[in-house]
């Protein structure tokens, strides 16, 4: 099993910044592609950023510019750096993780808790 651990949300005023934190760890062999979604109340949950095991990323066009998505692969660690934040980045953000448990397992997606980001005008 794995487990993902978020942490760095709370409130914010507009124009502030916040960053996120998720470590992963449990029966890890090799973690492939890294990423963060939000929900917002009343919304479906969104991909807001995407980084692969090579370092690629992309991005929701409302955050480009403003977030940044990093990892550190010898931590299992995903990060979320967010600048300029706007009411409407107001959600519960989840990490998640495509994980391969073994040499010889394909690659399963885990989620973590969640953890609120709420931004004040």
């Amino acid at each position: 099993q794995v487990q993902l651990v978020e942490s760095g949300g709370g409130l914010v005023q507009a124009g502030g910044s916040l960053r996120l934190s998720c470590a992963a760890s449990g029966s890890i062999f090799s973690i492939n592609s890294m990423g963060w979604y939000r929900q917002a109340p009343g919304k479906q949950r969104e991909l807001v950023a995407r980084i692969s095991s090579g370092g690629s990323t992309n991005y929701v066009d409302s955050v480009k510019g403003r977030f940044t998505i990093s990892r550190d692969n010898a931590k299992n660690t995903v990060f979320l750096q967010m600048n300029s934040l706007k009411p409407e980045d107001t959600a519960v953000y989840y990490c998640t993780a495509s994980v391969r448990n073994g040499p010889l397992s394909i690659a399963r997606d885990y989620w973590g808790q969640g953890t609120q980001v709420s931004v004040s005008s």
